[in-house]
């Protein structure tokens, strides 16, 4: 497959996909909006909704460059059994098991010292690490659906899957936080 360096290329690969997400995102917009009665109840809910999707697609992001780089030597197999694949998906879960109670910790601590305790540290620790959890499995999954399709479209991984994990991210990630937080808050 001859695959083309260009600027016209890039964008013609690129710009479908980042049109269909700016949809995905005033979708996600709209979503955040209806939780505003909630993060204004409780500001470390609100402290957590940008570090929440940010870190859960930074860490769809590593993923993903990790997987276009392995599709670009062509070591890249879609294989259940593929050990560097399995093992890639299982460190972006044991980063983000590791990481999110840190984040939810952090949130409560930054929304203490500014507007004073509203839920307890535990409370909004469960929620960050129940929500990065989650959100961790749902940006492998989006990752390696991404990933597929590129390889399938004969598109360049490095070209278009980042964007669609970020932007999934952001969006499963406001719909994630607030099902953990209207389980255990």
């Amino acid at each position: 497959m001859r695959r083309e360096w260009s600027v016209a290329a890039i964008t013609r690969a690129t710009l479908p996909v980042l049109l269909a997400l700016t949809v995905v995102e005033v979708g996600s917009g709209l979503v955040l909006g209806s939780f505003e009665a909630t993060l204004l109840r409780y500001p470390s809910l609100l402290v957590l909704v940008p570090v929440t999707i940010g870190t859960a697609g930074n860490l769809g992001s590593v993923l993903a460059s990790r997987l276009s780089t392995a599709f670009h030597l062509g070591t890249l197999a879609f294989d259940p059994r593929d050990d560097d694949l399995v093992g890639n998906a299982v460190a972006t879960l044991a980063l983000a098991v590791t990481l999110f109670p840190v984040v939810g910790a952090g949130a409560w601590a930054l929304a203490a010292l500014t507007q004073g305790a509203d839920l307890a540290v535990g409370t909004v620790v469960l929620v960050a690490t129940v929500s990065g959890a989650t959100l961790a499995v749902l940006a492998v999954l989006v990752t390696l659906a991404a990933t597929y399709a590129a390889y399938r479209f004969e598109l360049d991984p490095d070209d278009v899957v980042i964007p669609v994990v970020t932007n999934a991210c952001d969006v499963l990630g406001v719909l994630v936080l607030f099902g953990a937080v209207e389980l255990l808050v």
